[in-house]
Formats: structure tokens, C-alpha cells, sequence
């Protein structure tokens, strides 16, 4: 297997090219097909991969020295702090921040689309959904219900 700093690099490098594909390409059915099932689709195959790998033993997680393994069934801050003492807990955790905040990305750019909403509003929301996904998520919940108001 890759080390967790090859995986942490290649999952930014999808998530980044998925990213500058929604912000700069032609939204076309193709572009927009690419960045669902070969950037999100990717980034969610290599999380299960790296999750089954490193919860069913098969990896190394490069625990933190003197940490407690895991229990996934503690939903403590204590339990939730124990998964990301570790490098692949990071890069597990990282993965599937990136998946979900392009998947919430992508639909906003085909909700803005469909809604007639310019690119030129579109992007910052885009920016800072890239930066800060529910913060971005917010933003675009604002301005989709200030527009659909009756004027």
C-alpha cells in the first residue's frame, strides 16, 4: 500500500482537479459526469479502501505513540479524538471531508445551473465551499432561498 503522506497527496490531488474542472470547465454532461464518478467516486472507493484496510487490521495506521486503539462504537470527544491519532485516521478523515464537500460543490454548480444563478455568484460560494464545505453549504442555501423568493 502507499504511505498515508502518498494517499493524503493523491486524494488533494483528485479532489483539487474535480474542483478546478467545476470552476473553470464547461459544464457539460461529460465534464460534470468526470467530476461525480472519477473525482467523488474516487475519493469515496479510496476512503472504503483505506477504512476496511485499516479498521479490519490489514494496515498500519501509524498510531501516535502510547494512544489506545480506537473504538469505533464511542462517540465521545475522547472516542472521536482516538480515530484521528493516527496518520491514516487523518488521511481516512481528510478523504472523506474532501469527497463530500466537491459532492455538495458539484451540486450546487447543478443547482445554480438550473436556477439561471451566474457564475459569477456561483464561484466565490464555490471557493468557499472548497475552503470551508458547510460554510460554503450555508452560503448557497442563502442565496438558492433568496432567489427563489416571489419578487
Amino acid at each position: 500500500m502507499m504511505s498515508w503522506a502518498g494517499l493524503f497527496s493523491l486524494t488533494n490531488l483528485v479532489a483539487v482537479l474535480g474542483w478546478i474542472a467545476l470552476l473553470f470547465l464547461p459544464r457539460r454532461p461529460l465534464v460534470l459526469s468526470t467530476i461525480l464518478y472519477a473525482c467523488v467516486g474516487l475519493l469515496c472507493l479510496a476512503y472504503l479502501a483505506m477504512f476496511a484496510a485499516t479498521f479490519g487490521g490489514l494496515v498500519d495506521a501509524g498510531r501516535v505513540a502510547g494512544t489506545a486503539p480506537p473504538d469505533l462504537s464511542n462517540y465521545s470527544i475522547q472516542g472521536i479524538r482516538s480515530l484521528f491519532m493516527s496518520d491514516g485516521g487523518i488521511v481516512i478523515g481528510w478523504t472523506h471531508y474532501l469527497a463530500f464537500d466537491l459532492f455538495v460543490g458539484l451540486w450546487i454548480a447543478r443547482d445554480g445551473d438550473a436556477k439561471g444563478i451566474s457564475r459569477w455568484i456561483q464561484s466565490p460560494i464555490l471557493l468557499v465551499t472548497f475552503l470551508a464545505g458547510p460554510i460554503g453549504l450555508l452560503a448557497w442555501l442563502i442565496v438558492r432561498g433568496w432567489r427563489s423568493q416571489p419578487r
